[in-house]
């Protein structure tokens, strides 16, 4: 398995392409799209059927992509 680092960089952000939102790889499959289609309870393994230039890495790499943009800087009191 691939580290982190390795993983978001098949997230790419094109100007011009998609509106400059993040896609995979270059593709015009928006992450967006993908993280909706699973939180509509589509399997991973029906998204890479329905989308075969996919591979299991580019949807964890969606995953990773939206943990990380939840990252808030805590507050203290």
């Amino acid at each position: 398995m691939s580290s982190p680092i390795q993983q978001l960089t098949r997230i790419t952000q094109t100007p011009g392409q998609c509106g400059g939102r993040p896609c995979i790889r270059g593709m015009r499959i928006r992450v967006s799209d993908i993280l909706e289609m699973m939180a509509e309870n589509v399997s991973a393994e029906e998204i890479l059927t329905d989308f075969p230039d996919l591979e299991p890495e580019d949807i964890r790499a969606c995953l990773l992509f939206a943990a990380r943009r939840t990252e808030f800087p805590r507050l203290s009191a």
